[in-house]
Formats: structure tokens, sequence, C-alpha cells
């Protein structure tokens, strides 16, 4: 498995601060979707980032390579509502993922 950082740029920058009630379920929908995945495995932590030139989401993920990593964002639901969020993808070569006892 390999580690990629992703970030989630949102629509505007006062997005979390304003956003519409239908937003607000497409984020309800955003991390449903992220704590599916994160119960899979694929999801090692995801959250908002509150930077003080504009929050923006961001999340650390395990697959197979690039391809699977932009397949999982192009499937989330900010991506598939069509309002603007835009994703980021990187490889982290040297990403290091602690392994819990199960």
């Amino acid at each position: 498995m390999a580690a990629f950082f992703c970030k989630l740029h949102p629509p505007r920058a006062s997005f979390a601060a304003d956003m519409t009630p239908e937003e607000a379920a497409i984020m309800a929908s955003h991390v449903e979707y992220w704590r599916h995945w994160l119960d899979k495995g694929h999801v090692v932590a995801f959250g908002m980032v509150w930077d003080p030139a504009g929050p923006y989401g961001i999340g650390i993920v395990e697959f197979d390579d690039e391809t699977a990593a932009q397949s999982f964002t192009s499937n989330d639901p900010t991506t598939q509502s069509g309002r603007g969020f835009r994703w980021e993808v990187l490889p982290m070569p040297r990403g290091v993922v602690q392994r819990h006892a199960g």
C-alpha cells in the first residue's frame, strides 16, 4: 500500500462559515463516505484544517497506487456534487503509518 495526502479545496474561501443547508448535507455525506473507507482500512486520518488564509479539508489515505487514490476522491460526494470542490492528491513516498494491534 502507498500513502497519499489529499487536500480538499472548498468552492469558496468563506465556505466553512456560510455553507448552505444543501452544502451541509453534501458535507455530511462526505464525512460518511470517508468514515466508510476508514472502517475499511484505507483512510488513516481526515478532517478540516482551520487555516487563517481559509479552511480546507485533508486526509491521509492508503491505496495500491495513485490511480486508486484519485478514483477514491473522484467518487467523494463533494466531487460528485458538481459544486466546485477540488481535490489535490499527492503521493507520500516516505509516508510512515502507525499500525495498531488488532
